[in-house]
């Protein structure tokens, strides 16, 4: 006994123009771009600290 499932038209129009949406603004596809970011990242992470005013000397 084999039990066959329909899912409604509406339905799987809408599952099937959600699979195959457009990728929205704002995503880079630029791959230099991408890179150009992942080193300007990495450099303001690897900086070094900005130095601290230096505290007077108690006498």
């Amino acid at each position: 006994m084999s039990m066959e499932r329909t899912l409604p038209t509406e339905l799987t129009v809408q599952v099937d123009h959600l699979v195959d949406a457009p990728e929205q603004d704002g995503v880079y596809q630029d791959s230099a771009e991408c890179a150009a970011l992942l080193l300007v990242g990495a450099a303001l992470l690897l900086s070094p600290p900005t130095p601290r005013p230096k505290k007077p000397a108690k006498s």
